[in-house]
């Protein structure tokens, strides 16, 4: 569930373009590749082609590594991803001015709605 949000987290931030703060990780940027590791040793790294981003981690607490893959079509943006213990989960975030609402379910039964503003956050 962790790396679920972890990874909603990081697709909200990516649409964004929020930078992590230093004191919650490390990071090294390319023009398409973000790879960051923080205090906890848990990694991730997030790679954009055209409108698809691509999100890769490693959850230290579940000893886990997960992938996601995000495509976007406008405002919207339709998530797939897939964790080493086999789980996998399946979602989208939409768009609408500076509010997103996103929504999210897995097959170990997690499942959320939620909607982040840029003002409000989430």
């Amino acid at each position: 569930m962790k790396y679920l949000l972890c990874g909603m987290l990081l697709l909200v931030a990516n649409q964004a373009s929020a930078q992590v703060p230093s004191q919650l990780a490390t990071c090294t940027r390319s023009a398409t590749l973000l790879a960051c590791v923080d205090a906890q040793g848990n990694a991730y790294s997030v790679a954009t082609v055209g409108s698809t981003t691509y999100l890769r981690g490693f959850e230290v607490i579940g000893k886990r590594y997960w992938a996601q893959t995000n495509s976007r079509y406008g405002q919207l943006t339709f998530f797939t991803g897939l964790a080493s213990d086999g789980e996998a989960w399946v979602g989208y975030t939409r768009r609408v001015g500076w509010t997103t609402i996103n929504r999210f379910s897995s097959s170990g039964g997690a499942s959320a709605k939620f909607t982040c503003s840029r003002i409000t956050g989430c």
